[in-house]
């Protein structure tokens, strides 16, 4: 059976936590951001551009079926509310990634341990694909609108 995305987050959130708060204590907030943003963005980058390489050539199709599997476990509540062949729009409910973190005491870096994820990850996957997103759960908002745009 294989370990969906958001049991591999539980994972990692929990081996991290304290270490994230002591190099908080040591080095700051916003370092200690800094540098989980790049390392999160790094890292997503490379598994969209490794995800993109497996499927050969990605269409917003092969967006699509990837951005749902985040959601296993029910990890996400998620509606796709547009479907073209030049976009892809959905919002997302409920966000157990955002309820982890909070759980653990670590949500203001959620932004940097995954939200940032989904910008580098559509960098790497398809550089012709541009996300917009307004608004996310884990800064305290109802919703997280993603509006990935095929770019001619």
């Amino acid at each position: 059976m294989e370990t969906t995305l958001l049991e591999k987050r539980t994972i990692e959130a929990e081996a991290l936590e304290p270490v994230l708060k002591a190099f908080i204590e040591e080095l700051g907030r916003e370092k200690v951001k800094r540098i989980l943003f790049k390392t999160s963005y790094d890292g997503a980058r490379r598994y969209g551009r490794e995800l993109a390489e497996g499927v050969g050539s990605p269409t917003l199709e092969d967006l699509a079926r990837e951005v749902r599997s985040w959601g296993a476990g029910g990890a996400l509540e998620e509606e796709i509310v547009e479907q073209t062949q030049t976009t892809l729009f959905l919002d997302v409910r409920r966000c157990r990634f955002a309820e982890l973190y909070d759980r653990l005491g670590i949500r203001d870096l959620g932004v940097e341990l995954s939200c940032c994820r989904d910008f580098g990850f559509i960098e790497g996957f398809h550089p012709g694909v541009r996300l917009v997103r307004t608004q996310t759960i884990m800064e305290g908002a109802p919703t997280c609108d993603f509006r990935y745009y095929l770019e001619s």
